[in-house]
């Protein structure tokens, strides 16, 4: 089980290979929403996205004898890059399953870093068994992008690294996809700022884990489609059960939505976020009232976007 000292462990067993990213604040998006935000932004992390730190954990976890048969994943980008870089640390092979539709940068970051990529067609049961057959030709471990509780671990690192920073928080939002982000942030407002709500932002088309929390059950998106690529698998057996004891509520937002926060963000932070990084920003703007006059955490999560699609977006 996931405790609050699993999870200063791991921020500890990390912290040499990972960066303490800035929260930035802005005045006029806080007049805008009506509430007072602050931004963890995981886009200035390693391999640019939050994952570097689940990633890290979970291969600093195994031992010496797992690692020497290399580590092994499915990704569509930046869990990926998260384990290749995670490998070339500790001198180990990464294999990488990766959908032929992920982003170019994404692919190309994995190969920077030295990590072997397998394509396949972009659906779950396409990753799955493709990864399978990896494992079996190669030996390696999987180190699942987010149904694994030493990458939750690391992910709660953000979070808490957030609430040590802004002090106590009314509502901490961060996006879902197959929720060991969202795992890993309710997990750390519970131990370390347990009268923080934590709430979920996630595309309106990839809303399995809203119809979820409603049902009590996991309901796969079938077939999920967003502009946020990143969020686009279902919820894990290991995932759904923290997120509906620790998560108020799942906004959903639509393209449209995603796209003028993400606008807002570049526009007034000057920074760069991928889509899938301004769904917890939408969520808030889609509904004021629930935040006005609160103190309002959002991590953002990553940067990495191909600069010519994204430009088209705003023509």
């Amino acid at each position: 089980m996931i405790t609050k000292e699993s999870i200063e462990a791991a921020h500890e067993r990390i912290k040499p290979f990972i960066h303490k990213t800035p929260v930035l604040t802005s005045q006029s998006l806080n007049e805008m929403a009506g509430c007072e935000i602050f931004f963890k932004c995981e886009n200035f992390q390693k391999v640019g996205a939050f994952k570097a730190r689940g990633a890290l954990n979970a291969v600093l976890s195994l031992t010496d004898e797992e690692r020497a048969k290399g580590i092994a994943t499915h990704s569509s980008g930046n869990h990926a890059q998260a384990i290749a870089r995670a490998g070339k640390i500790m001198g180990i092979k990464a294999y990488i399953v990766m959908p032929r539709t992920a982003p170019i940068i994404k692919k190309q970051g994995v190969q920077g870093y030295g990590g072997e990529v397998f394509e396949c067609e972009p659906t779950l049961a396409a990753r799955e068994s493709t990864l399978a057959e990896v494992i079996e030709k190669t030996g390696a471990v999987e180190i699942h992008p987010f149904n694994n509780y030493n990458v939750m671990e690391g992910q709660a690192t953000a979070a808490k690294e957030l609430l040590e920073e802004t002090g106590q928080l009314d509502f901490l939002i961060a996006p879902v996809g197959g929720g060991g982000l969202l795992s890993g942030t309710a997990l750390a407002a519970k131990f370390f700022s347990p009268s923080t709500q934590v709430i979920a932002g996630e595309p309106a088309l990839a809303d399995d884990a809203f119809r979820s929390l409603q049902r009590g059950s996991i309901q796969p998106a079938s077939p999920p489609t967003s502009i946020a690529d990143g969020l686009l698998t279902s919820l894990g057996d290991k995932t759904f059960p923290i997120i509906k004891e620790n998560v108020k509520e799942v906004i959903t937002v639509t393209d449209e939505e995603i796209i003028a926060a993400m606008r807002l963000i570049w526009e007034r932070l000057k920074i760069i976020i991928e889509p899938s990084c301004a769904v917890p920003f939408a969520a808030l703007l889609k509904d004021k009232s629930q935040f006005k006059n609160k103190k309002v955490g959002i991590i953002l999560t990553g940067g990495n976007v191909d600069l010519n699609k994204i430009a088209k977006l705003f023509q």
